[in-house]
């Protein structure tokens, strides 16, 4: 038997489009910036096809949530306003990323130091 991970009961984008609050069966709810989404977008065009081609992402502090797109009965497709459409955010992963929250964010703002980006638009 597979395992059973908690469903997502609410999907809410916030009305400036910045922000997407999942909330879970079991009661975990996270919100997550259109920022923090999109440097995190499981897209190929951002984790690539191996951990060693995962791009870092600069530029996007400021970036929106046009809409959420429903993907089967497994999955949401994120739509930014920068035209990234990409990315399939599986509930798992949003769970995932929401409970890691605080060192997946850390790791990037690292990541953005040591490149020399900024999450300002240049």
């Amino acid at each position: 038997m597979a395992d059973a991970r908690p469903w997502p009961t609410e999907l809410r984008v916030s009305k400036d489009k910045r922000l997407l609050t999942v909330t879970f069966e079991d009661g975990a709810r996270y919100e997550l910036s259109a920022e923090y989404l999109r440097v995190m977008s499981p897209s190929a065009e951002v984790q690539g096809h191996s951990p060693d081609q995962r791009k870092t992402v600069p530029g996007k502090k400021d970036v929106g949530i046009m809409s959420v797109e429903v993907v089967g009965n497994y999955a949401v497709r994120i739509n930014f306003d920068d035209m990234h459409t990409t990315g399939i955010y599986s509930w798992d992963y949003l769970r995932d990323i929401g409970a890691d929250h605080d060192r997946l964010w850390g790791r990037y703002l690292e990541e953005l130091k040591e490149k020399g980006m900024s999450r300002e638009r240049a």
